[in-house]
């Protein structure tokens, strides 16, 4: 084969090799290869078996992003090497903290999985923190009344063996689809940003996790909503009622089982941001040990949902007193579950949660 064939042919496998990997490869830009290849230099043989090359990587390209395409990625967990034990619950805190977060909850598990269960040794290491960003949180709510719904955000920070660490976060997608916010807003992103700065920050030679969780049809609704007049006795005022109602509200759900592991009273921030929508706005943190206790033994990276945020708010432009919060089909949908082990103890938690606010609000 004559040198300028030879030359001829490699420049028209790198065209055709770039044209693949970045999916552009067409049937015209290969006609017009050919068209190129007026002296008749090119080997058609060589050419139709570059051209099958192309085809079968293209092919095979397609379908690499079409499988990407399926792939839910509503969680990320970012991991680091601790063998000396540098990393600890404290240092943690410390990061997110310089990082713009106030941590509302960094719970043990283990100490409370002992107490209850007589276990906490599946993992050397598993905490429950949930942590929040005033800034970001105010601006939000003051256009998305349902961001309450991540105001505080959840994470698990865990460790099998003791020598890997490990948090567990909601993705920019998570915290879109859970809260209603768009993708493309400016301060959710930028709230999302300042999460991964603090990450980063807690473990600095980490990296996140590739996962490989299938998207699946959620069972139900990924929001549970409650609206309803509140009952304002004479005498008292709407914020007289809200803590009557509350208190009614807490003792229903901890007979039940459930753990306030948490209370926010947001309107604090909103007030501080001279956001002026509200009578009154607060979030809970709910989590009950029977639930997380068997789901994290499978599923540690769960903790991005637990323990709950569920909101409660009035806008003074509305006579409805809302509130709400995500159902257990985002914990079985984002992260796969399918073991009836984790599977029951998250259904019947879902329908006590619902039917006990709902009998507090008829």
């Amino acid at each position: 084969m004559a040198l300028r064939e030879k030359r001829l042919n490699m420049v028209i496998l790198l065209r055709l090799l770039q044209w693949t990997e970045k999916g552009k490869l067409t049937k015209k830009k290969l006609n017009l290869l050919q068209k190129k290849d007026k002296g008749n230099i090119m080997n058609k043989r060589f050419l139709s078996i570059l051209s099958f090359l192309a085809i079968f990587l293209f092919a095979n390209l397609s379908q690499a992003l079409a499988s990407q395409d399926k792939l839910r990625d509503d969680i990320r967990i970012y991991s680091m090497k601790n063998s000396d034990g540098k990393i600890t619950a404290k240092t943690i805190e410390k990061a997110f903290k310089d990082s713009g977060f106030e941590i509302i909850g960094n719970n043990n598990m283990n100490v409370a999985f002992e107490k209850r269960f007589g276990g906490g040794k599946d993992f050397k290491i598993y905490r429950l923190m949930f942590v929040h960003n005033k800034k970001y949180g105010a601006k939000l709510l003051k256009d998305f009344p349902e961001f309450g719904l991540l105001a505080p955000l959840s994470t698990s920070v865990y460790s099998k063996d003791g020598k890997t660490i490990n948090i567990s976060s909601l993705s920019l997608t998570g915290m879109s689809r859970i809260s209603g916010v768009p993708k493309t807003n400016k301060d959710l992103i930028a709230l999302h940003d300042q999460m991964t700065k603090a990450l980063k920050k807690a473990l600095p030679k980490g990296e996140f996790i590739k996962l490989s969780y299938k998207k699946i049809r959620p069972d139900g609704e990924l929001v549970t909503r409650f609206a309803f007049n509140l009952k304002v006795e004479d005498g008292d005022d709407i914020q007289d009622a809200k803590d009557s109602y509350q208190e009614t509200m807490e003792g229903e759900i901890e007979s039940l089982g459930f753990i306030v592991a948490g209370f926010y009273p947001v309107i604090d921030d909103l007030s501080e941001n001279d956001v002026d929508d509200y009578e009154f706005y607060d979030t809970y943190s709910i989590c009950k040990l029977e639930v997380i206790y068997p789901v994290h033994k499978k599923h540690p990276e769960v903790g991005a949902f637990a323990p709950c945020t569920m909101y409660m708010y009035k806008k003074k432009d509305e006579n409805f007193t809302r509130m709400g919060y995500p159902s257990v089909y985002n914990w079985i949908m984002s992260t796969n579950i399918y073991d009836d082990e984790s599977l029951t103890p998250l259904i019947d938690a879902q329908d006590q949660l619902e039917s006990a606010i709902d009998s507090t609000i008829e």
